[in-house]
């Protein structure tokens, strides 16, 4: 891979962290403040549009139809292309600047292998895996390694690889590519259970946001059991992280104890619950500090829930808008015309706040430059209210750094608003006293 046979780990991201040569300590005392690389080795839609603006009869609305679609040569050159240029070394000093100190990286496992009628690249991801985690380590910043998409699709969602049926643990295949899946963690393992890696991957994925809600519980728990142990047999002693598959974090109390360094990762969003993305400003900041911030404090009790809990992905997004975020086609709760094809979770009138016509993405979708100082304070606001409730746990990666539409959007909009790099160590945020009430203000941007 045209690696260094030597490396150095004397570097920390910043002076409240320690060296990568040193142990973090506890996790409870110094949270995790981080960040994702969504959409660089595993694609997502909303984070590249470009890459799936087609013709709608074509049906490309994934990384698996897009392959399909391209042919080898074409998909092995466009993904090729957008992996040297998406991410690069600049990416990771921007992040160790902006005062974060952790980077989760998913990708995919046609990074190790692929199987008969895979149309995925193969391995090719595998190269700027190892290079993020070089160009992380140059700067102080350790890893987070997310697998994000398995064999079959764990939740039949595009960022698994192949929207549509789930097919990991489920259906004809679903014993088969549970296999597949454990095997692929057999390679993995070996491979970062070498010194180069012992002090850098500080998280171990098993798998990103498995569907429990439409899988048998019973075989997430073993197949994760399962998991676990090829890992830590396998030489790697980093933390193993853990879905709670949409089932609500109160449901792991007293689930999947005495595996040690096992931890709970919960995915925190307002967005894509309807009960939810109709709060107004002051009720989704609300929300984050008390509902969130008690979730947290009781999943990290192991009276109450499981332990060692984090939250991997997380962002300030108040509306659904953003092109292709939920899915190719499939149009915005915001604006009442979320078409998911299934009655129960459709979404066809509006459900902003107002519930009626007002309810637009066209200022959503707006230039952030536009954005009026009362929607900045709420962005400010909500960012630190979550920041400050996943600091009761474990911590937290914000979700995500860069899309193609909105470069270094997260980064840059921290910066006016003030919360990076200034607030990235500053006194922990007073839920009770600074929410105001945005009630009498412009509602919106």
């Amino acid at each position: 891979m045209g690696l260094n046979s030597t490396w150095d780990d004397s570097k920390s991201a910043n002076s409240y962290t320690p060296p990568i040569s040193t142990a973090w300590g506890s996790y409870a005392d110094l949270p995790v403040r981080g960040v994702n690389l969504g959409g660089w080795l595993s694609l997502e839609p909303f984070i590249t549009p470009s890459l799936f603006n087609y013709d709608s009869k074509l049906g490309i609305i994934d990384e698996w139809t897009l392959t399909s679609y391209l042919g080898a040569s074409g998909a092995q050159a466009t993904l090729e292309k957008h992996y040297a240029t998406f991410v690069t070394e600049q990416t990771f000093i921007d992040i160790a600047n902006a005062g974060l100190d952790h980077v989760r990286i998913p990708f995919s496992y046609w990074a190790v292998t692929t199987y008969d009628g895979d149309p995925y690249v193969f391995r090719t991801s595998w190269r700027y895996l190892l290079r993020g985690i070089e160009w992380a380590r140059k700067h102080g910043l350790r890893i987070n390694l997310d697998v994000h998409g398995l064999p079959g699709s764990q939740n039949g969602w595009n960022h698994s690889g192949r929207q549509g049926t789930i097919g990991w643990l489920n259906g004809t295949d679903g014993d088969l590519n549970a296999q597949r899946s454990l095997d692929i963690h057999n390679q993995l393992a070996q491979f970062f259970a070498q010194d180069r890696y012992k002090n850098i991957i500080a998280f171990y994925g098993l798998v990103n946001e498995p569907k429990m809600v439409s899988l048998n519980t019973d075989d997430v728990v073993n197949w994760t059991v399962s998991a676990y142990e090829i890992v830590r047999q396998g030489g790697v002693n980093a933390n193993i992280v853990f879905g709670d598959g949409f089932l609500g974090l109160a449901h792991w109390q007293g689930k999947l104890q005495n595996y040690p360094g096992l931890v709970l990762d919960a995915h925190q969003y307002v967005i894509f619950n309807s009960q939810q993305i109709v709060y107004n400003h002051t009720q989704k900041t609300q929300y984050a500090c008390q509902g969130w911030t008690e979730q947290t404090e009781q999943s990290m009790n192991t009276a109450t829930g499981f332990g060692p809990t984090i939250v991997a992905e997380w962002s300030q997004a108040d509306t659904d808008c953003a092109q292709y975020l939920n899915n190719v086609g499939w149009g915005t709760r915001w604006e009442g015309t979320y078409d998911s094809g299934n009655s129960s979770t459709e979404v066809l009138s509006p459900d902003c706040p107002t519930q009626n016509s007002q309810c637009s993405c066209t200022n959503a979708n707006a230039d952030p430059s536009q954005y009026s100082s009362t929607y900045k304070q709420f962005l400010q606001m909500f960012a630190e209210a979550q920041m400050a409730s996943f600091e009761t746990g474990w911590g937290w990666f914000y979700w995500t750094w860069v899309t193609e539409e909105a470069t270094q959007w997260s980064y840059q909009l921290g910066l006016a608003a003030g919360i990076l790099p200034a607030k990235a160590y500053a006194p922990d945020f007073n839920c009770t006293t600074t929410i105001p009430d945005f009630s009498g203000l412009p509602e919106y941007y």
